[in-house]
């Protein structure tokens, strides 16, 4: 099959690579219909998070079982399904506590000797733990089936970092980030009940994305003129909830400027860089909380998918660009250059 690899930082390749089989009972074999490039794959790209030289890469993804162990039971040939981006045996301790990212079976798509997301099929380790069937007729409907690839991740991550925040009903939300898992952070704060929801973003693209999930306001600005905004927006008090979803310092940082008194900060954003930005003295004295992490995306899956369904949510906006599976290379360079926000693949 073709499948995607990365050489060294900005070499990513479309190669042959031998087709998935299953090796355990409890393996299914997956036909990709919908993959997508993630920002968090940037990090490889730019040679900020290291890789082995033709490594697979693209950990979001969903198809149709082609094959499953003698082990599976819950998944038949032709089912249609998605994939969170971490797989896990659903059985653990973690997993029974919705940790499914802890889990010590699991592991993550594109992993050294595993396959990844960005292809034309995948072994799935423990799919039994890992998948979720998604109705057959939704393979007919391009939007539907695109909005239902967001539950593989940037979905179930914009509401994890919401309720890492503690986003409820009527309560004032700002969201650092304006890419896919900051947009479904607006998203998934408008879906909690957010009253008022303040992007933060200076890409009008972006953030008429904000806009149209939910965000009732947007500050354009940054640094000290960014929480000057935000501070006059909420009486000078700051956000009930901040949804960090970056990683960087600069962004914690802002993050805890603008953070109400006794409020609390989710965080998402994959941390890149030499410190954190958190000052735990400042949080100490003003009582912010901070909560958040690598979502367990496979917990939130079976929530958030009847909003799916229904049109209640639809993420799909968050894809911008659509390319077949020889167009990756470009897809990366497109997502790199910020021409792009998140690239739809369809193999």
């Amino acid at each position: 099959m073709r499948a995607t690899v990365i050489h060294a930082p900005h070499d990513i390749r479309v190669e042959e690579v031998p087709d998935p089989a299953i090796r355990l009972p409890t393996d299914a074999v997956v036909r990709v219909l919908k993959a997508c490039i993630c920002g968090s794959d940037l990090w490889a790209y730019r040679g900020e998070s290291a890789r082995q030289p033709g490594q697979r890469i693209g950990h979001e993804f969903l198809g149709v079982v082609e094959e499953t162990g003698a082990g599976v039971d819950g998944f038949t040939v032709g089912d249609l399904v998605v994939a969170p981006f971490v797989w896990s045996d659903g059985t653990c301790a973690y997993c029974a506590d919705g940790l499914t990212t802890s889990c010590p079976e699991g592991g993550f798509w594109g992993s050294v000797g595993s396959d990844g997301g960005q292809g034309e099929a995948v072994r799935v380790p423990h799919a039994d733990g890992t998948l979720v069937k998604l109705p057959a007729a939704a393979a007919s409907d391009d939007r539907l089936l695109t909005a239902l690839l967001a539950l593989s991740d940037v979905l179930g991550t914009g509401h994890h970092a919401a309720l890492g925040a503690g986003v409820t009903k009527g309560s004032t939300v700002a969201v650092v980030g304006d890419g896919a898992v900051g947009l479904c952070g607006v998203l998934a704060a408008k879906r909690l009940g957010a009253e008022r929801v303040i992007a933060l973003g200076r890409h009008t693209a972006r953030t008429d994305i904000a806009r149209r999930f939910g965000a009732t306001d947007v500050v354009a600005e940054r640094g000290e003129a960014a929480l000057a905004a935000v501070r006059e927006l909420t009486r000078g008090e700051g956000a009930h909830s901040v949804i960090e979803a970056v990683g960087t310092e600069q962004s914690m940082r802002t993050a805890l400027d603008i953070v109400r008194d006794g409020g609390s900060i989710g965080y998402v954003g994959v941390p890149h860089g030499s410190a954190s930005g958190v000052d735990l003295g400042v949080m100490f004295d003003r009582n912010i909380a901070l909560r958040g992490g690598v979502a367990p995306v496979r917990t939130y899956i079976p929530d958030l998918l009847p909003d799916v369904l229904d049109g209640t949510i639809d993420p799909s906006p968050v894809f911008d660009l659509s390319i077949g599976l020889d167009e990756v290379p470009a897809g990366y360079r497109a997502m790199d250059g910020r021409t792009a926000l998140k690239v739809l693949i369809t193999p």
